[in-house]
């Protein structure tokens, strides 16, 4: 694998762990993320928002696994399709008024990866030399 390739793969998994890590922080304390993004804690909110903070971890674990060499491309084609998902949700949220403005970082991150993982999918089944 040459230089470029390791780079990104490092890069995609340190987001995964990232993921994982936000996922769980917002399973764990949904107010406490809800009042970074400028959301409304009231009760639905609070469930529901513990509840994408579960499937935001099990996703980062998907892309870890799809990172892994010999697993084919699907677990990293669907975690990169949540994070595109994820992006166009949490922008719709904040048009809506459900988030703040201090919420596009995180719908950007969500698309940069969504990029990445892209590029390393149309990376990973180009040949070697390219």
């Amino acid at each position: 694998m040459s230089g470029p390739r390791n780079v990104l793969v490092l890069t995609l998994r340190l987001i995964a762990v990232a993921t994982i890590v936000s996922g769980i922080i917002q399973l764990a304390a949904p107010s406490f993320v809800l009042g970074l993004v400028g959301g409304d804690a009231n009760p639905a909110a609070l469930h529901f928002f513990g509840i994408v903070g579960m499937f935001m971890a099990l996703f980062g674990v998907v892309m870890i696994v799809g990172l892994t060499p010999g697993v084919p491309r699907a677990p990293l084609l669907i975690a990169g399709l949540q994070k595109f998902g994820a992006a166009i949700a949490v922008a719709l949220g904040i048009w809506r008024g459900v988030f703040g403005a201090a919420a596009w970082p995180v719908a950007g991150f969500d698309l940069l990866t969504a990029i990445l993982v892209a590029i390393h999918l149309a990376r990973r089944s180009a040949p070697e030399g390219n």
